[in-house]
């Protein structure tokens, strides 16, 4: 490559799409050869090769021997400058312009800042050009030069240029995007690639390069927040060092890091590079280390951010969608969400509208079934089976743009749209220690006395199918028709809301005891009898809820049924999922049950009716009515 001591420092990354047929690898072997960035003496022997072999030399055939080339990684510079101008230096990104590869456009495009997107002359604006236009726009590229090619086998016609120019600028005026410039070229002649065209007297604009040279080369994120992806933990001695590349912002020394969507924290002791100055200071763009004044536990996956500006942190958010697998992408199926280092589990949560991306027609899907189908965009809102650290894309776009995988394919991409999200305040890592427990001035005794029944926790724990939440809808009901101030918290209700943000790893099920622990202390406190329906399996967990709810207050209700009931009476099959390892962490079967040491009540669900076993509860509780610590 002619790449000298005097070659420009400043350097574009472009890609270029077009349809299969419409010239794409001639145009580029064309613009290798006419900006000098051939290896010396290639385009000689290939020219050789062809004349050997009695068949017309084709620019396309440049590509592919280049391409060999770079797959023996012989003689293609690594830094992959393929081609520069007096002006800059240019990265190809490849995007492979058959449907078939559509695919690679979402990986490949993702880093572009320009595109240069090929239509042929002859055969016009095809499916395939207005999907690319589609999902450039997507993607968020708008720096976008449109070249019609092949104008030699439309008789270099203006006529014929102006035409295709007003379709497809009308189309992609209709995405919000303008195009930088249409400029009409014949790849294999080199007409107006590299030098104007006298085939085309007609044509005053740009060539290519000067076009390309008219891009602006886009600013590193820099005073953007710190976004920092974990991409993987070293140990050295007694050091752990956090490798990733800083995707956004600047971070230093003495920096106090939350890493999402964890939000443990720590601050920053030094800052490592490989075969770099050391320094204490580094910025977007940069491939890093840093070790922590506190040892905290951090793995692949985790987004660093200072603490006064984390990103969000949630289990559900809204996306633009464009799928690309074989089957579709289906309400009901989980996929593996990519965003980032992490990797979550997710599901479609709810789909707002499906789009044909090359007609922009509404598609109306006949039945019942919730799926996007091949080659189309949806707005949607996924859901993850354990929050995710995001930014909308509008504000930061390596934190808001996915992908999603269906099996070990990427299937489909797409970027996180603005909303109202809740943001995790800058402050909410510190604890105050002047915070106090506000009692009022109506006491315990006195609402026991207005109700006539104190307040109280009646927790049933157990597993999937074993019948808590039968049993406590049935309890409620007989509790309120004895005039009871009564309510149920039922498992599934709460993670529609206060716990939506929560998985069901250990940590997220901790969590979720937690909150509802403390939701249903204050029920209690307000005199009501609250009864809980949770699989909660961690004796842990159940003994920090009795801990914090006053003493005599908290009733633990074992519903015992042996496994192999549970999962007869299953009537979701989420046993057989489980089983078939489509639901991980599942109680029972991939994740542990701790059955309680000391319940004060066990229900053996497998030999008693619901009627005996509401009946054993509110036993129980008459019982305790004589010591005037649950009076019913």
């Amino acid at each position: 490559m002619n790449n000298g001591s005097s070659a420009p420092s400043e350097q574009l990354k472009i890609v270029i799409v077009g349809h299969v047929d419409h010239g794409k690898s001639t145009f580029v072997g064309r613009l290798f050869n006419d900006t000098g960035s051939l290896p010396e003496g290639k385009l000689e022997q290939l020219q050789k090769i062809a004349e050997r072999r009695g068949v017309p030399f084709e620019w396309a055939n440049l590509m592919d021997g280049l391409q060999a080339e770079r797959d023996q990684n012989i003689t293609i510079d690594t830094a992959q400058i393929w081609f520069q101008t007096p002006k800059r230096q240019y990265v190809i990104i490849d995007a492979p312009g058959h449907k078939e590869f559509l695919k690679n456009m979402i990986t490949g495009a993702a880093n572009a800042e320009a595109a240069l997107l090929l239509i042929d002359a002859s055969e016009g604006v095809q499916e395939q050009s207005r999907r690319h236009g589609y999902l450039l726009n997507l993607l968020g590229i708008r720096q976008i030069a449109v070249l019609v090619n092949k104008m030699d086998l439309a008789g270099y016609s203006q006529e014929r240029f102006d035409s295709i120019e007003k379709e497809y600028r009308a189309f992609l005026q209709s995405l919000g995007v303008t195009p930088k410039i249409f400029i009409p070229i014949a790849a294999k002649h080199g007409d107006n690639i590299a030098s104007l065209s006298n085939n085309m007297p007609w044509w005053n604009g740009p060539t290519v390069l000067a076009t390309l040279d008219q891009f602006n080369v886009t600013d590193l994120p820099l005073n953007q927040p710190l976004r920092f992806p974990i991409q993987d933990v070293y140990r050295f001695d007694e050091r752990r060092i956090l490798a990733g590349r800083i995707e956004s912002g600047s971070i230093k020394v003495g920096d106090k890091l939350i890493f999402a969507p964890t939000n443990k924290s720590s601050t920053v002791k030094s800052i490592e590079r490989w075969s770099a100055p050391k320094s204490d200071f580094a910025s977007a763009g940069e491939s890093i280390g840093v070790t922590l004044t506190e040892q905290i536990f951090v793995e692949r996956g985790a987004i660093a951010a200072l603490e006064a500006e984390p990103p969000y942190e949630l289990t559900r958010f809204k996306a633009r969608l464009f799928w690309l697998g074989r089957e579709p992408f289906r309400k009901g199926r989980s996929y593996k969400l990519k965003l980032a280092t992490q990797e979550v589990d997710c599901e479609i949560d709810d789909i707002q509208k499906i789009i044909d991306a090359s007609t922009l027609d509404t598609v109306q899907r006949e039945g019942k079934e919730l799926r996007v189908g091949r080659h189309e965009v949806a707005e949607l809102t996924l859901k993850t089976k354990r929050p995710v650290a995001f930014d909308a894309h509008s504000e930061i776009v390596a934190t808001g743009r996915f992908v999603i995988v269906d099996g070990f394919e990427v299937s489909g991409g797409g970027i996180i749209a603005a909303d109202n999200y809740p943001r995790r305040s800058s402050d909410s890592a510190h604890k105050s220690e002047n915070i106090y427990w506000s009692h009022g001035k109506v006491t315990s005794a006195q609402r026991a006395l207005r109700n006539g029944h104190s307040g109280c926790v009646i927790w049933l724990t157990g597993l999937s199918g074993s019948g808590k939440s039968t049993i406590s809808t049935e309890l409620e009901r007989e509790l309120f028709n004895l005039g009871k101030h009564v309510y149920v918290l039922d498992g599934d209700n709460m993670r529609h809301g206060l716990c939506s943000d929560l998985g069901f790893s250990p940590e997220d099920r901790k969590e979720n005891i937690r909150r509802v622990g403390e939701v249903a202390k204050l029920m209690a406190d307000a005199g009501n009898i609250v009864i809980t329906a949770f699989i909660s399996p961690y004796r842990s967990d159940r003994e920090l809820v009795r801990k914090i709810t006053p003493a005599g207050q908290f009733v633990e209700v074992f519903v015992n049924a042996p496994l192999e009931i549970c999962e007869q009476r299953d009537t979701k099959g989420l046993y057989a999922k489980a089983r078939a390892n489509q639901i991980k962490e599942f109680t029972g079967i991939s994740a542990p049950y701790e059955s309680p040491e000391n319940p004060e009540v066990e229900l053996r669900t497998d030999k008693m009716t619901v009627a005996e076993s509401v009946a054993r509860v509110i036993e129980f509780l008459d019982v305790r009515d004589s010591d005037s610590m649950i009076s019913i």
